[in-house]
């Protein structure tokens, strides 16, 4: 644990789990694309040194986190000119925590491993309440003894570890976690709005509805943000559409059909266009609007 940590990416996530590095005693030194994001100031109070540069932040690590949206933004932060690639030390563990796709996973491995450096996928989920608590699920592709290296680092973010096979097996088990998550809330958004017809009170539904067998974490916790109109994102509509399309690029030449992620795509769209220029930047809750107005 007195390894130095390199944390790359100051988003909701990336930043609440760099603090919480920084907090349980790891030297934590962290970065991001754009300066002057509020990300940074969260890892910095908790005691984390921001840096300039992808080579002034991975100078000695021994574990470099990355957490970038799109895999064009890992891709260019890992293998990139004056990324990751370039200046990590030979023998450092990168850790991708973003969703990716098993495809770029294991391009990422393989071109760090010609470098000398170790490649892990570990994406997540629980949501910006689970980075902030450190209660996160972590999915964890990779070579056996890099998971054991970087095993309790990951302890430190989240409450379950699970190794899942080799690389860019974490990211196949996300995957089938973004189904989940995209279709549960179909589920959310109509259980609210048959209360509505049925004039009972939203609030009511959740409380009595959360620990039942239709229970979920989407009902537990975005629920209230529905009721409360607050469409601020914990996870951004734009982002579960770039994992659906990862999905969709995985099932290419399938006959796997996945009729209710479609449906759920198509009213994440319509939450886009009511948003306007940046609806894909409201939470994925946001999805009861374009519901709404399906069935207004």
């Amino acid at each position: 644990m007195k390894k130095c940590i390199a944390y790359l990416g100051m988003g909701i996530m990336g930043s609440a789990m760099a603090a919480n590095l920084a907090r349980a005693g790891c030297a934590v030194a962290v970065w991001n694309r754009t300066p002057g994001r509020p990300g940074l100031e969260t890892a910095s109070a908790a005691g984390a040194t921001i840096q300039g540069s992808i080579k002034d932040a991975v100078a000695g690590a021994d574990v470099i986190f990355v957490c970038v949206n799109d895999v064009s933004d890992v891709e260019e932060v890992i293998l990139g000119q004056g990324g990751v690639g370039e200046h990590a030390a030979s023998g450092a563990v990168v850790v991708d925590m973003g969703t990716t796709g098993t495809r770029a996973a294991v391009k990422l491995s393989e071109e760090l491993r010609k470098r000398g450096i170790k490649f892990v996928d570990a994406p997540v989920t629980g949501g910006d309440i689970g980075a902030r608590n450190a209660t996160l699920t972590i999915l964890v592709g990779g070579d056996p003894a890099d998971y054991e290296e970087v095993k309790p680092f990951l302890e430190l973010l989240g409450k379950k570890i699970v190794y899942c096979g080799q690389v860019g097996s974490g990211q196949g088990v996300k995957l089938c976690n973004q189904i989940l998550c995209a279709v549960n809330l179909i589920g959310v958004c109509e259980s609210l709005c048959l209360a509505d017809e049925l004039g009972i009170n939203r609030s009511l539904v959740i409380d009595a509805l959360s620990t039942g067998a239709g229970g979920s974490w989407s009902l537990s916790n975005l629920g209230p943000r529905i009721i409360a109109g607050d469409f601020k994102p914990a996870f951004m509509i734009k982002l579960i559409l770039k994992d659906i399309k990862l999905i969709e690029q995985t099932l290419a030449g399938s006959a796997v059909e996945l009729p209710g992620t479609e449906l759920s795509k198509r009213l994440l769209n319509i939450a886009c266009e009511i948003g306007g220029v940046s609806g894909g930047d409201q939470g994925t809750q946001a999805m009861f609007r374009a519901y709404m107005k399906e069935h207004s």
